[in-house]
């Protein structure tokens, strides 16, 4: 199945300003990106329940670290992390499958979580000046570098048994005890 043309989020990022005429109509706002920048060192709790949101620029911060609940922003198709202090990344970040693009360019990340090998839309993957691997590294730079390198981690992700969902058996039907249990015919 082929993938559906992904446009990126403009670069000019426009906005207007509803007129107050509007407001007093009652018309409602819709914004489905947000910026949050100026040297920003930790974000809301309250960030991570915009679920609506599907681009994010915190890029040109400060951030050391970005919480597990990043997860929540499950229609998130663009995040620039790019330009902080970010050191790692939580594992949920693998769980965001809607991602098309993840920016992490110009960190301190010396390792990438394997999770991200589960990014099967990401279609592009910016990992420029951070302190990363060789291995790494030379996969990236391979021509089709993002997704030789979302294989590799994905072939490597460990799956520990207390991490898959338990599933109740179901039963169809009551084996009657007083039937046999197979027939045979010749």
């Amino acid at each position: 199945m082929p993938k559906e043309k992904y446009d990126p989020p403009d670069p000019r990022r426009c906005y207007t300003i509803m007129p107050a005429e509007e407001v007093a109509n009652g018309k409602k706002s819709y914004w489905a990106e947000l910026e949050i920048s100026g040297r920003v060192r930790s974000l809301s709790p309250s960030l991570w329940t915009l679920t609506h949101l599907t681009a994010l620029h915190i890029n040109d911060n400060n951030l050391s670290r970005i919480p597990p609940d990043i997860s929540n922003l499950s229609h998130l198709v663009f995040l620039n992390l790019s330009s902080n202090k970010l050191r790692s990344l939580p594992a949920e970040l693998g769980n965001m499958v809607s991602l098309r693009e993840l920016l992490l360019n110009n960190n301190l990340l010396r390792v990438l979580p394997y999770e991200l090998g589960r990014l099967f839309q990401l279609q592009t993957l910016g990992l420029k000046g951070n302190p990363l691997s060789q291995d790494i590294l030379n996969l990236y730079q391979e021509s089709d570098g993002t997704r030789k390198l979302l294989n590799y981690m994905l072939d490597n992700l460990a799956v520990h048994p207390e991490q898959l969902p338990q599933r109740p058996w179901i039963t169809l039907k009551e084996r009657d005890q007083m039937s046999p249990s197979g027939t045979f015919s010749g």
